[in-house]
């Protein structure tokens, strides 16, 4: 037996609990890990409320990532031994492989022995952020030296994440954010342009910065009313990588933007990563060589111990951090 966070309806924050549930041993190609630090996603509240892409068989775990030590190895796994440092990459089922819990079962191919130098909490809060943003700018949109990229939602860890991958390539990030709030925050973490969309004219400051030719490459958690100004500020043959959806309002289809410049608009999730090795490989030799040289540093807004699981997702609502939220265990 071992605690885990589960829900039994769908709501906020509060339908969280921690109950004893019964662990089974491994299976052959998994590794069990005594969990040390957890990394809280925005997926994992989607999937409490009952609108993720995932459909929970209640009562469900969740949860996507994980640090901790291995604690058994299931047959065949060689790679791994007991007493390991490791950090997990997201599962494609949070639902099947439930991460919050004091100990948690993942397939071999998902667990990476991290950088002795990185903590547990911040191990816990690295390959959401770095995948998904490698996997836009660098596997998608083969982001080049010198070239802006708008990056929306940008105090986010996801939007940190694109950031340093950005400035590790050469790549000029734009950040846009709601409010100036964070904007001095933003170019401390290393966005040349900060944008308040709420306060500044979003398309003609892309124009003021990026000039005649535009933007080529536009990495969006948000959609809604954004898309017009965005794809109108874009390079003809541009690219925008949609990820979140975050917006409440209705997103409209810039047509005339669309047909005008030949854009693409591409639906994006980070199991697209997670599901091919060849690509995953890529990508996790890219990430820890940057945590290696220091190019990649997490963010972490905040830690909560794990009995208030509850109070960290009501933070990870309010939209106030900045960076990733973590949950020792």
């Amino acid at each position: 037996m071992a605690r885990g966070v589960r829900f039994h309806q769908h709501g906020g924050p509060e339908v969280l609990r921690i109950e004893e549930i019964a662990v089974a041993p491994p299976a052959p190609r998994e590794v069990q890990i005594r969990v040390k630090a957890l990394g809280l996603n925005r997926a994992e509240a989607s999937l409490r409320r009952g609108s993720y892409i995932e459909t929970a068989t209640l009562p469900s775990g969740l949860g996507l990532e994980a640090a901790g030590i291995v604690a058994a190895i299931g047959e065949g796994v060689e790679e791994f031994a007991p007493g390991d440092a490791v950090s997990i990459v997201p599962p494609v089922s949070m639902v099947r492989w439930p991460a919050h819990a004091e100990l948690a079962t993942f397939p071999a191919e998902l667990v990476v022995k991290h950088p002795p130098a990185l903590d547990f909490e911040t191990a816990a809060a690295v390959w959401m952020q770095y995948l998904t943003a490698f996997g836009a700018l660098v596997d998608l949109a083969r982001l080049g030296r010198g070239e802006f990229v708008v990056i929306t939602a940008a105090s986010s860890s996801v939007g940190l994440a694109a950031i340093q991958i950005a400035n590790r390539i050469g790549a000029v990030p734009i950040a846009v954010t709601r409010t100036s709030a964070k904007a001095q925050a933003l170019r401390e973490a290393g966005a040349a342009h900060v944008i308040a969309s709420a306060e500044q004219d979003l398309q003609s400051r892309l124009e003021q910065i990026a000039g005649p030719n535009g933007v080529r490459v536009v990495l969006d958690a948000v959609g809604g009313p954004a898309f017009v100004p965005l794809t109108a500020a874009m390079a003809p043959g541009g690219i925008l990588i949609e990820y979140g959806g975050l917006s409440p309002e209705p997103t409209p289809f810039p047509l005339a933007n669309v047909l005008g410049k030949s854009l693409t608009l591409r639906g994006y999730l980070v199991h697209e990563i997670v599901r091919d090795p060849a690509r995953l490989t890529a990508a996790k030799a890219f990430i820890l060589d940057g945590l290696a040289d220091g190019t990649l540093r997490p963010i972490i807004a905040r830690t909560f111990p794990f009995e208030e699981i509850v109070e960290a997702h009501r933070y990870l609502e309010s939209n106030t951090q900045f960076g990733k939220i973590v949950v020792t265990v």
